[in-house]
């Protein structure tokens, strides 16, 4: 009894030293590609784009992130290239932000926040059917999120950089030029990991019990929950791009403003991320509930109703980052793990391209408007997610 508790113990500190590393590379990544994503909307105002061109920018740059994983995840699960794959979406995914230095037209610019987006399509999939196999023994909502609050602690830190760049009077292309440091931090570390976890599927050794070998019906009630939350959820460049036009917030603030929404986003993957390993998808429409509040607050309120506003974008995104991604691996089969990503996955990024396309052309029509297609969007989700807490499966 006492070798087999040993060996349990064992595994589980493996699979959660797999969780850390994990965890650190997201930490770095998010550190690149979220400290110039908190200036995309103004970087593109700067570069001639409006604020439609914005949305659409940003929301077909998820468009293709979310999209490609479709393709991603069948390849993963049809090859079983799980290190492969995740190591060059990364790097194309790190590549992309340094370049953007070199930007000198919006088109540029674009182009390259597509093909960053396009990079994390490629690996996320793989990343999370990894992790789906890592927190098994240990908890998926646990696991789960404290990965995203170690990726989130990479958000922000991200956005303070490109902050503390344009407080000493730097271009926003410097600030490009600074977040190729932990760019290659995340492929070294990347790198390390494949070194010592070369078969991370060896660290789930049950195979779940599911009375179906394809995607179940609960799968797909709960996908479209998550589709309509992420229809309604406004990307941070648009709000950026608010900030600037209307000078609620300074230049020097708005990188910072996103900071805080990022650190919020790490506290609530953990308390959230525990939550839900003891009551479920309830949880998470606890989150959708709260964060539903963020639209008024941040396109209607001054300073600090703005604060507040993306504390509680954060906690949405905290929650979806986390929640969401470990009650997936509940849902499928084991082999069919990094597919039912890619398509999860998929589905939430054509959501969020058309609400972010939607939410950027009634920025520039009625920012009443926004707000309600925003909050009602988000609320339609509660629903379906309660059809979801009925099923026996979660």
């Amino acid at each position: 009894m006492n070798e087999k508790n040993n060996r349990t113990a064992g595994a589980k500190r493996s699979a959660m030293l797999f969780i850390v590393l994990l965890g650190v590379v997201s930490l770095f990544a998010d550190m690149t590609h979220e400290g110039a994503r908190s200036v995309y909307g103004p970087f593109l105002a700067l570069l001639g784009a409006s604020a439609t061109i914005v949305g659409i920018v940003a929301g077909f740059g998820e468009l293709v992130g979310y999209a490609l994983r479709i393709v991603s995840g069948y390849i993963t699960d049809k090859t079983g290239k799980y290190w492969t794959i995740t190591i060059i979406g990364y790097v194309i995914n790190m590549l992309a932000v340094p370049l953007l230095a070199l930007a000198g037209r919006w088109e540029i610019a674009a182009f390259l926040i597509i093909a960053e987006r396009m990079g994390k399509a490629i690996r996320n999939p793989v990343r999370d059917a990894m992790l789906s196999h890592a927190t098994h023994d240990v908890g998926r909502g646990w696991g789960f999120g404290l990965h995203e609050a170690m990726d989130q602690t990479g958000a922000m830190l991200g956005p303070l950089i490109v902050a503390a760049v344009l407080y000493f009077k730097g271009t926003y292309q410097t600030g490009f030029a600074f977040l190729l440091i932990p760019a290659l931090l995340t492929i070294g570390v990347l790198l390390f990991s494949r070194f010592l976890y070369p078969h991370p599927r060896d660290l789930e050794a049950t195979t779940p019990e599911l009375e179906t070998k394809g995607l179940t019906r609960v799968y797909w009630i709960y996908l479209a929950a998550m589709a309509l939350n992420a229809a309604g959820y406004a990307d941070f460049p648009l709000i950026a791009y608010h900030f600037n036009k209307t000078s609620i917030v300074s230049e020097n603030w708005v990188p910072i403003f996103y900071s805080v929404a990022m650190g919020v986003d790490a506290v609530a993957a953990l308390i959230f991320g525990r939550l839900f390993d003891r009551k479920g998808i309830p949880i998470l429409i606890i989150a959708v509930l709260i964060s539903s509040i963020f639209a008024p607050l941040v396109f209607m309120g001054g300073f600090y109703l703005s604060l507040t506003g993306m504390a509680l974008w954060g906690v949405g995104m905290g929650a979806q980052e986390s929640i969401m991604r470990a009650a997936v691996a509940g849902m499928v089969p084991r082999d069919k793990r990094a597919s039912a990503y890619g398509i999860f996955n998929a589905g939430y990024g054509v959501f969020w391209f058309l609400g972010s396309a939607l939410i950027g052309v009634l920025y520039d029509f009625s920012i009443p408007f926004l707000i309600i297609f925003s909050m009602a969007a988000q609320l339609a989700s509660v629903p379906l997610l309660l059809m979801v807490k009925r099923s026996p499966i979660q």
